[in-house]
């Protein structure tokens, strides 16, 4: 991710742009415990000359490769190929840093790129679900909490409130939906209550960040 930030290139208070860390636990606690896994990684694609921009990308074309293979109703493989994909979100931004080239274009890049990768991931996943109205239903809400996420903290941040924090970020969203297709297409039939729960924690998710913003903004 560049300028190593996670789902939080915003514009700032009065029309600023402001590049920043959406802060949640499993993402501070898990990305320091990989570091030491990453770091050599993106010392080899700095070696290959990739760039962050080029490995975002790549990353992108990944996951939607997965999405392909969810829609196809392949779990296993779309889940571990998806999976695959968002994992290249955690390699360049080690990749800028080695690199000294951090920039606003290659953060809204990356963000870009989260964000159209969410959307693949639960749109294959909806389409091979379409004969089921209920999971069909879950796919679509949980898509919309999923781009309401990052869009509250936007709207928080260009007011100068802080929009940041919530259960679930992209990277607890996911691996939840991710692990459940997964399991799911191993022959355990969970789909649905991991929809339930993926939909239910991400609108509570929304609430939170709309209710801390509230609190923030003056009357």
């Amino acid at each position: 991710m560049h300028l190593s930030v996670a789902n939080g290139n915003e514009f700032g208070p009065r029309g600023t742009f402001a590049v920043r860390k959406e802060t949640h636990v499993l993402d501070l606690r898990g990305r320091s415990r990989i570091a030491p896994i990453l770091d050599p990684i993106a010392g080899g694609l700095a070696k290959a000359r990739l760039t962050p921009t080029a490995v975002t990308l790549i990353g992108l074309g990944v996951t939607i490769c997965g999405a392909i293979l969810l829609a196809n109703h392949d779990y296993v493989a779309g889940a571990v190929v998806a999976g695959v994909g968002a994992l290249f979100d955690a390699l360049d931004g080690p990749l800028a840093r080695l690199q000294g080239t951090a920039s606003i274009r290659g953060a809204f890049v990356d963000t870009m790129s989260d964000r159209l990768g969410e959307i693949a991931i639960l749109a294959g996943l909806a389409f091979s679900l379409r004969s089921d109205e209920t999971a069909l239903m879950l796919c679509l809400f949980g898509l919309a909490f999923s781009l309401l996420t990052p869009y509250v903290r936007s709207k928080a941040e260009s007011w100068g409130a802080e929009g940041r924090g919530g259960w679930m970020g992209r990277a607890e969203r996911m691996i939840l939906i991710l692990t459940g297709v997964g399991v799911d297409g191993l022959g355990l039939s969970i789909i649905l209550p991991v929809l339930w729960i993926f939909v239910v924690l991400s609108g509570l998710t929304v609430g939170q960040r709309i209710r801390r913003t509230w609190q923030q903004l003056t009357p």
